[in-house]
């Protein structure tokens, strides 16, 4: 029986097990001090493989990335209670389904509110997403909403059914289709909020069926903006996007709070609609706490507005100007493909290598391959002062030498990784135990060591307990 965690306190060692680390060096790794607690089915724990839990339906293709000889994936059916990472879609994840063995979570897809990321910052774990993985299949779902919020196709396609069961279709078809008039996109104008991948892809394909384009984006970057039409009209403030727009595409994110507290919790509200054209067609396919329903009610109800949404509305749902779709954005196959192979190469590269890429906690951090004779050493820490010292001093009296480094902190979290030379230490060098020291070091949450067999190398500060 091979026991799969323990939670130590920081006692003085036992007789430590050697193994080979690579070729390189003995390293000295703990097999077990005092009492410990075990966690999950241990009789099905794979040692030697990073285990990898999903919640919901998640694409072979994106699974696929996991080599089967490294990675053991296992979904919400089976149990994972010793979970190196987590994999979802729209799970609701809560803290209980997070053991303390999990080193990062990812999402398939961009949105990141079904998961408590205030409080997986807390307890050193990162949260990555998948930003543009699903931006054409959204791209194309605004497109259409533009032609169904100007023709009326749904209330057609409902007259017709309904003549159909009458077996009056034939003879009332020229007749009727007058009450299903619209207008032709060629010409129009489209303000699009939000300028990322769906923002810019959907203003691309708009100029090319003839419309002028404005955009607003407080936060367009470089790289974002070079992706716009050449003709974009780009407005300081959403009232002045909106205004005389024909159509009004929102592609933000939803942050708890109202504008005036830093949020966009019904950003699209009565002030910003009191800038509409009076037959504005407004496409929401980011969130639906975006718009505000009273206020769009409001608009609807006086004039000829009309209001399309992938998202479940309470108020607006049976309104005759309205379009509500069941949440069809990233609902296609490719775009499920793209997401979880994202994921997926993301979750890879953090425990293979340390990377950090497409965080929403977490502060982007890469160094180069690992180099030869030496072991990779990351670190998860409160961004206070002083811990950074107190890390690199331990390196010191070890008489071991940083080859490399890099540390980057994000809002109270801060990440480090550190490549050590094994030069002059071929004989045997107890990292573990040197990871004990840096793991108690006030301010550390966490820390691994990298040296090539999945899985292990992973320590945590529990508030005075030494996990390992």
């Amino acid at each position: 029986m091979n026991l799969s965690r323990f939670v130590l306190k920081a006692k003085p060692f036992q007789q430590p097990v050697r193994i080979a680390m690579r070729g390189l060096a003995d390293v000295q790794v703990e097999h077990g001090r005092e009492k410990w607690a075990t966690y999950g089915d241990i009789e099905n724990y794979k040692q030697g493989k990073y285990q990898v839990k999903t919640f919901n339906k998640i694409s072979p293709v994106g699974l696929s990335r996991f080599p089967s000889e490294e990675y053991d994936v296992r979904d919400q059916e089976k149990e994972a209670a010793n979970a190196h990472a987590i994999l979802l879609r729209s799970h609701k994840l809560q803290e209980e389904d997070v053991p303390q063995t999990v080193r990062a979570i990812a999402r398939c897809g961009a949105g990141t509110n079904n998961i408590p990321v205030p409080r997986m910052t807390e307890l050193g774990i990162p949260v990555f997403n998948t930003p543009g993985a699903n931006a054409n299949a959204v791209k194309e779902l605004v497109l259409c909403g533009m032609l169904l919020g100007s023709r009326r196709i749904v209330d057609g396609v409902n007259h017709m059914k309904k003549l159909g069961e009458q077996g009056l279709a034939r003879e009332r078809v020229e007749k009727d289709k007058a009450m299903f008039g619209g207008r032709e996109l060629k010409g129009k104008t489209l303000a699009v909020i939000g300028l990322g991948h769906i923002g810019s892809m959907t203003a691309r394909d708009a100029e090319s069926l003839g419309m002028k384009i404005k955009g607003y984006d407080p936060g367009l970057s470089v790289e974002a903006a070079l992706k716009l039409p050449n003709t974009i009209d780009l407005a300081d403030s959403i009232a002045a996007a909106v205004s005389g727009a024909d159509y009004i595409s929102i592609n933000i994110p939803y942050i708890k709070g109202t504008p005036e507290e830093g949020g966009t919790h019904g950003i699209i509200g009565r002030d910003v609609i009191s800038h509409f054209s009076p037959d504005a067609v407004l496409l929401n396919f980011a969130r639906g706490e975006l718009v505000d329903s009273d206020s769009m009610k409001e608009f609807l109800d006086s004039g000829n507005g009309r209001y399309v949404s992938d998202f479940p509305e309470d108020l607006l749902w049976d309104h005759d100007n309205t379009v509500i779709l069941p949440h069809l954005g990233a609902s296609t196959e490719e775009a499920e493909d793209a997401a979880a192979s994202m994921a997926a190469d993301t979750i890879r590269d953090f425990l293979e290598t340390g990377t950090i890429v497409n965080s929403v906690n977490f502060p982007n951090t890469s160094l180069p391959d690992r180099p030869d004779h030496a072991v990779r050493f990351t670190i998860v820490n409160r961004n206070v002062p002083g811990v950074l010292a107190h890390v690199t001093e331990a390196f010191a009296n070890e008489k071991l030498n940083i080859m490399q480094q890099i540390n980057q902190s994000r809002g109270e979290i801060a990440y480090n990784v550190l490549d050590i030379s094994t030069e002059g230490h071929e004989d045997v060098v107890s990292f573990k135990n040197l990871q004990e020291q840096i793991t108690m070091i006030e301010g550390v949450v966490s820390t691994r060591v990298i040296y090539g067999t999945p899985g292990k190398g992973y320590a945590k500060n529990l508030d005075g307990d030494y996990f390992i």
